[in-house]
Formats: C-alpha cells, sequence, structure tokens
C-alpha cells in the first residue's frame, strides 16, 4: 500500500479496492481512535441520511464548525485527493495543492470518506507524526475556492432560513482573499450594512447562486455575522426543482 507522503494520487478504483478489503481509505495511519469525534460524526451521519445537505461543502463547513481535525478523502474526476483539515491551525495537509483540481475539477468534487486525520499539524508534541512541512497549507484560500467555486450553489444550512449577513473583520485574513468582479462591491456593501441574500443577490451582478456562495465563503472564512432577529433578516429564496431534480435557485 501507498504511503501517505507519496505524492502521486490515487485512481477511484484502486482506493474503492482497498476501501474494500481493509474497510479503510489506507491513509488513516494514525494510532488511536478509529472514529471521528461524536459530536462531527453525527453532524456528518445526519448530512448523509439529508440528500440536499450531503454535499462536499457541507462536510467541510461540519468540520469547520466543530473544529475538528479530519482526513477528508476527496474525487476530483477520477482521482483521490486525500486532504486532512486543521481547523485550530487553519491549515490542510494534502500531498499535492488541490488548487491544481482547477476550476472544472472544484466543481465536480464529491467526498469519498470523512475519518480520522492521517498526520498531525505542525508543531505537535509527536514530531514523529507530523508529515513534509511543504504539504501543509493555508486552510482559509482553499475553504473560499471551495465556496465560490464548487458544486454547491445554495446557501449552507448552518446559516440559511430567515437571517440578515453582514461581513465582519476575520483573524484569520479572509478579507484579503480576492473578489473578482461583483462580488468586490458586494463585499464592500456588506461591511457597511446588514442585509437578507434576497437583498443580496438583488445588487449588480449578482443573483442567488452568486450571492449564496458569497455568503458560504465569508462564513467558512470567520468573516460573516449571521442575525436572526434583524429587522433586514428575510426568509432565503426557494429552489425550483427541474423533473430530473437538479435545484435551480429562485430570486
Amino acid at each position: 500500500m501507498r504511503d501517505f507522503e507519496d505524492s502521486t494520487l490515487w485512481r477511484v478504483s484502486e482506493f474503492e479496492r482497498v476501501r474494500e478489503r481493509t474497510g479503510a481509505s489506507g491513509f488513516a495511519r494514525l494510532a488511536g481512535p478509529t472514529l471521528l469525534p461524536t459530536t462531527l460524526l453525527a453532524d456528518l451521519r445526519r448530512l448523509h441520511r439529508d440528500p440536499q445537505s450531503d454535499d462536499a461543502l457541507e462536510v467541510v463547513a461540519a468540520c469547520v464548525r466543530h473544529r475538528e481535525a479530519a482526513l477528508l478523502c476527496l474525487q476530483v474526476d477520477q482521482l483521490v485527493w486525500p486532504v486532512t483539515l486543521f481547523p485550530q491551525s487553519m491549515l490542510y495537509h494534502s500531498p499535492r495543492d488541490l488548487a491544481e483540481a482547477g476550476a472544472a475539477g472544484f466543481a465536480a468534487l464529491t467526498v469519498l470518506s470523512a475519518e480520522p486525520p492521517g498526520v498531525r499539524p505542525p508543531g505537535h508534541w509527536m514530531h514523529e507524526r507530523v508529515a513534509h512541512v511543504q504539504h501543509y497549507r493555508p486552510l482559509p484560500p482553499l475553504l473560499w475556492d471551495l465556496a465560490l467555486r464548487g458544486p454547491r450553489r445554495s446557501v449552507l444550512t448552518e446559516i440559511g432560513g430567515r437571517a440578515a449577513y453582514r461581513l465582519v473583520p476575520s483573524r484569520d485574513g479572509a478579507g484579503r482573499l480576492s473578489a473578482s468582479g461583483a462580488l468586490g462591491p458586494a463585499m464592500q456593501r456588506l461591511q457597511r450594512e446588514s442585509v437578507s441574500l434576497r437583498e443580496i443577490a438583488s445588487w449588480p451582478g449578482l443573483d442567488v447562486e452568486r450571492a449564496s456562495r458569497l455568503l458560504n465563503a465569508l462564513y467558512l472564512t470567520g468573516s460573516l455575522l449571521v442575525s436572526r432577529s434583524h429587522p433586514a433578516a428575510r426568509e432565503q429564496p426557494g429552489l425550483l426543482r427541474s423533473l430530473f431534480g437538479a435545484g435551480k435557485p429562485r430570486a
């Protein structure tokens, strides 16, 4: 079996063979718990039961919300990317930079499995379990890209419903992340006022999907204040369903 540090990505077929034979991905190499923490595991199981919520961004959001490290095996095309999130350190580990997956890869990204981490974060006292330093990368840019370019087109369940939103400073530097086109002016406006998703979607250059993606990105990078009681709070726009069940945002 390949070592976790191997920068050559597995094919999905090989990953599935190993998982069928061993019951695990082959990447979780540390001694210790074989299950994720109870609260995170319960959240992930809830997401798995809800087809509308069980997507890559919701899984990542659960890890960030609980501030629990987790190894996520992500499918991009026919390859498996082992990505270990360290929300407390705001780092992630991957033998290769997930940005290499490109826009098409992000758009079709799915989660194959979620397990306890296979490596430790930098600075951990069990230094022999820490991987090569060049394989650790800042987490906020990954969260930002997943929200803006990933498969989820609607606002995350955790911040959806009746709400008003405002941009707040983030200690992790999310405000320095790039926002192209209409997203830049939208972020400036969100610094000055609390508004609903419906209102943001009406701003120049935006619609419900782009507004939802922006709110998801700000939330995951710790830059979003969500208020349920603010006078500007409104119910989020609904989703139109096609005959094939695909969700299309409705303004």
